[in-house]
């Protein structure tokens, strides 16, 4: 049985770029907000337009309006956070010739391709441990599709990474207490907790409840917002092919922008067509998914009045 969007912990709102997504995520924040729900909206996108729509400046995170809270994450500042956070785990357990090395290799993977998203996701399991303690809803303003997609298969990639470090330090420690047989002073060592160890089971088991809680339909859900144009919804069709691969559950599609019926002549006959033609193929690959329809409004979507409208409209179609 479906579960309403209203039970959910976290949603997502992803798309292709330009669809309207933060738009939507932020109409839907404030939607949450008014009907009593501690809501924090937070953008994954590195080209933040969350604040922008409000017409205010987020520092990171700000109180958008009674009940709702923004928050842009800065895949800069928390990948200098999420090194400088290794480092410190690791500085006072190790020698200072392995510390070297691995200060190292942290500097090499803070530039190296994916760090980011690495970074972007650690602060989004941060994110999802603050439900329930402080917010009842986390809504997720995201980056373009890929790097959306990317960041949610990380639970597999980082889980499967850090499993191997794990064998790896521990087959090091059995070969430390081997070598430690006659040896007190080597043993004396050897017997007391390993904390690089301790401190990679603990990340183990951060992956494992952030992977557990995205594939949770009671607790997540996935929306994409298309428009009646042909690219949007062809890449919506390969992301929720992804997303079932992953296990992820899909909320629903909230089609944006779409034409006003009553403008004249060849321009808006032809583009009212076309409309018409991705329309029917939308019913026919998302029919029982679409939540909402929303128009293209005349004036750009900036400010409280602008986005109440989107909230109304929101309100009227998205069913409990």
């Amino acid at each position: 049985m479906a579960v309403s969007l209203w039970h959910k912990k976290v949603i997502f709102f992803g798309g292709k770029g330009g669809v309207g997504k933060t738009t939507c995520s932020a109409s839907f924040g404030l939607l949450a907000a008014k009907r009593g729900l501690r809501t924090l909206v937070v953008s994954t996108d590195p080209a933040h337009s969350l604040g922008d729509i409000f017409a205010t400046h987020i520092d990171e995170e700000g109180q958008l309006a009674p009940n709702l809270w923004g928050y842009e994450i800065n895949p800069v500042k928390e990948s200098e956070r999420y090194t400088e956070q290794i480092k410190s785990q690791f500085q006072n357990v190790v020698s200072p010739v392995i510390m070297e090395e691995i200060q190292r290799q942290i500097e090499a993977a803070y530039s190296a391709p994916g760090s980011e998203e690495a970074a972007i996701f650690d602060k989004f399991i941060d994110m999802l441990e603050r439900i329930e303690t402080e917010f009842d809803l986390v809504v997720f303003d995201t980056a373009p599709t890929g790097h959306t997609l990317r960041l949610l298969s990380l639970p597999e990639l980082l889980a499967s990474w850090i499993e191997h470090l794990i064998a790896q330090r521990e087959k090091a420690n059995r070969l430390m207490s081997m070598a430690a047989v006659g040896s007190p002073e080597l043993k004396e060592k050897t017997d007391k907790p390993d904390p690089v160890l301790a401190t990679l089971k603990r990340r183990e088991e951060r992956f494992r409840r952030a992977r557990e809680f995205i594939v949770d339909n009671q607790a997540a859900s996935f929306i994409f917002v298309v428009n009646a144009e042909k690219l949007p919804i062809m890449e919506t069709q390969k992301a929720m092919e992804i997303l079932v691969k992953y296990q992820i559950p899909i909320g629903g599609v909230i089609v944006n922008r779409l034409l006003p019926t009553d403008q004249e002549g060849p321009f808006w006959t032809r583009r009212r067509e076309l409309e018409k033609k991705y329309m029917a193929e939308i019913e026919e690959q998302f029919g029982s998914l679409i939540l909402a329809k929303l128009p293209l409004l005349p004036d750009d979507i900036y400010g409280r009045q602008a986005l109440d409208q989107i909230v109304q409209m929101l309100e009227e179609q998205i069913i409990d």
